[in-house]
């Protein structure tokens, strides 16, 4: 029966991805990649030659509709991402969605994804937990940011690096500079670092660095 798979793929070591996953890999009829070029590296490593198109934010809208009705004719496909889980702060979403409501079978595969390492390793309460994902850029942010002054659970972010400074700012103007934090970059990474503190000490420390690689930040709550 045909089917979509979702798969997870490495946020950054390459071996951190199941045997299943590189199984499925190879067995279905197209891979559906945010950007081939980086999924590439992935496919070749593992000698991997399953046909691969792109399925990215910018078409997605245009060709679900297309996709759903290709697997509905029997076509079996996964989707991948760049890194982590797809739909996770990645596209997939609309997909799934369109999926489920044709009765075409999805399926999610166990795997990479960068908030559960960066949660549990960062000391703070992961009994309960509320993620957030990227903060809107401009509409919605402050809006966004005093509802979430209250929350009493701990709070994962994913923060661009090149924002990173303006987001601590922001951060300890809402939640106050000594609300407990944790900051993970570049997980599973060969410069792999996390820091925790307090958000001034945060700030801070990353005030006069060069900040590269993806950030996970996470925020205690409200006591």
């Amino acid at each position: 029966m045909s089917k979509l798979y979702l798969i997870p793929t490495p946020i950054g070591n390459l071996e951190d991805i199941t045997l299943r996953a590189l199984r499925l890999l190879k067995e279905v009829d197209m891979i559906l990649a945010e950007d081939t070029r980086t999924s590439s590296k992935l496919l070749k490593h593992y000698d991997i030659h399953t046909p691969m198109q792109s399925y990215h934010l910018f078409n997605e809208h245009k060709v679900v509709e297309g996709w759903v009705q290709r697997i509905k004719g029997g076509t079996t496909v996964a989707l991948i991402t760049d890194a982590g889980t797809p739909a996770i702060s990645d596209p997939g979403f609309l997909l799934v969605r369109a999926c489920v409501a044709e009765g075409v079978a999805v399926e999610c595969l166990p795997g990479a994804t960068a908030f559960v390492p960066a949660l549990v390793s960062s000391g703070l309460p992961n009994d309960r937990f509320v993620f957030e994902g990227f903060l809107p850029d401009k509409k919605g942010r402050q809006t966004r940011l005093q509802f979430l002054a209250e929350e009493v659970r701990s709070m994962i972010f994913y923060v661009s690096p090149h924002k990173l400074l303006k987001t601590l700012t922001e951060f300890i103007t809402v939640f106050g500079g000594e609300r407990s934090a944790s900051l993970s970059r570049e997980l599973t990474k060969l410069h792999e670092e996390t820091q925790r503190g307090t958000l001034e000490e945060l700030l801070e420390y990353y005030k006069d660095k060069n900040i590269k690689g993806e950030i996970v930040l996470i925020v205690s709550g409200n006591k």
